[in-house]
């Protein structure tokens, strides 16, 4: 099983419950209708990775999200993540009505920074992606359709969440293919102080 790294602590993942079409400007570069309720969708455990690939079968789309550990009840914990896509894939299923499962839960589709621990959810919590030093994703709470507490609370419904999930909450405009070589920066910014920075090179 595949672990994640929070503080000073490692935890494992039951799964993670991701957060589709949450910023209104991402619902329309993809040329999205606004859902009535909220969209999520799972990937397992063996999702998790701390390399960045930019082919598996057919090039890969980036998606930066904010994204929270679960733990005694509460997000517990912020991290910067990028959900993985296989953007063809995912419109030719989407086209024909069926799940996203191949196209976004694949291995290595869910690659995470370290979790910083946090006692509560300052609104103000942000992210910006850099790639190849060029700023091309960059959101915070204020521009989600669902905001984190909203999110667990309707989570909490329907499914039963494990101490170490992750909920990733969405991504704001600017999504893109990966190119091989290229240099992503992450970062978790708090009032513009960050408070978390990870980098990758695609492979």
């Amino acid at each position: 099983m595949n672990t994640i790294i929070v503080g000073n602590r490692e935890l494992t993942p039951s799964k993670i419950i991701c957060v589709g079409r949450n910023y209104i400007e991402h619902i329309k570069e993809l040329n999205s209708e606004i859902p009535d309720n909220m969209v999520v969708f799972l990937k397992p455990n063996s999702a998790i990775s701390y390399e960045l690939n930019s082919f598996q079968k057919e090039q890969i789309h980036y998606e930066a999200e904010l994204c929270f550990v679960f733990e005694n009840g509460r997000f517990s914990a912020v991290g910067f993540g990028l959900d993985l896509t296989k953007r063809e894939l995912q419109n030719k299923l989407r086209s024909k009505g069926l799940p996203w499962e191949r196209a976004k839960a694949f291995n290595g589709s869910a690659v995470f920074s370290k979790f910083v621990d946090v006692n509560s959810i300052n609104p103000s919590l942000a992210i910006e992606l850099k790639i190849d030093g060029e700023i091309v994703q960059s959101g915070n709470i204020h521009q989600m359709i669902y905001k984190p507490a909203a999110i667990l609370t309707e989570l909490l419904t329907f499914m039963s969440l494990n101490d170490g999930d992750i909920v990733m909450t969405g991504t704001p405009k600017g999504v893109g293919i990966i190119n091989r070589e290229s240099v992503f920066i992450g970062k978790v910014k708090d009032e513009d102080k960050g408070i978390i920075r990870a980098k990758w090179v695609a492979k």
